[in-house]
């Protein structure tokens, strides 16, 4: 079985270019792209957080799975990326850029809870764990990506990973299933 996504959003030709003009090399990978798709497409009317924007990558495969009535919270700490992100997608009434630190947007945040929660930066998977996690409405999913080791990937990585995967799995409010593709993910839904 192939899984290559067969649909892809139709920002993403343009994001990948600029993506490659800027040397920003951190995107979401296809796969993860499309179940963010599905997971979207899953919540009609949803609330949707991504920690994380970069260039929009996972923000243009998000937006694509959502209904009209959804709405999407982008948090990126670097702005310069999160302009490519803007530009292409900032036309979209369904998205809101925050512009800066996910750690202190999750410290600082007190709305409702969200449907699904995308935590593609260290803040809401390595640091703010248990701020994310109950940023989680019930029946909401949290997924995660970066979990499968890669070249690059900075010194202590490895470690923070091992002891996230122990964490999210000894935790009785989620059920978790690990997912061994695209660059490792984990899923998580929190228990009625």
């Amino acid at each position: 079985m192939d899984d290559t996504p067969s649909r892809r959003p139709t920002a993403l030709p343009a994001l990948r270019s600029k993506a490659r003009d800027a040397g920003f090399v951190r995107s979401s990978e296809d796969r993860t792209g499309s179940l963010l798709a599905a997971l979207a497409a899953a919540r009609p009317g949803g609330r949707i957080l991504e920690l994380g924007t970069g260039v929009g990558e996972g923000t243009a495969w998000i937006l694509s799975g959502m209904d009209r009535a959804a709405r999407l919270t982008t948090v990126e700490l670097d702005p310069t990326v999160q302009a490519i992100a803007r530009e292409q997608l900032g036309t979209d009434p369904r998205v809101t850029f925050v512009s800066g630190d996910a750690g202190t947007w999750l410290e600082d945040f007190d709305g409702a809870p969200f449907d699904l929660v995308f935590a593609d930066t260290r803040p809401g998977k390595f640091t703010h764990l248990d701020r994310a996690l109950g940023l989680v409405a019930p029946g909401g999913t949290y997924l995660i990506d970066d979990l499968v080791p890669q070249p690059g990937w900075p010194e202590g990585h490895e470690a923070s990973v091992k002891r996230l995967l122990t964490e999210l799995d000894e935790r009785e409010d989620f059920r978790c299933v690990r997912l061994a593709w695209a660059s490792g993910l984990l899923m998580a839904v929190r228990t009625a």
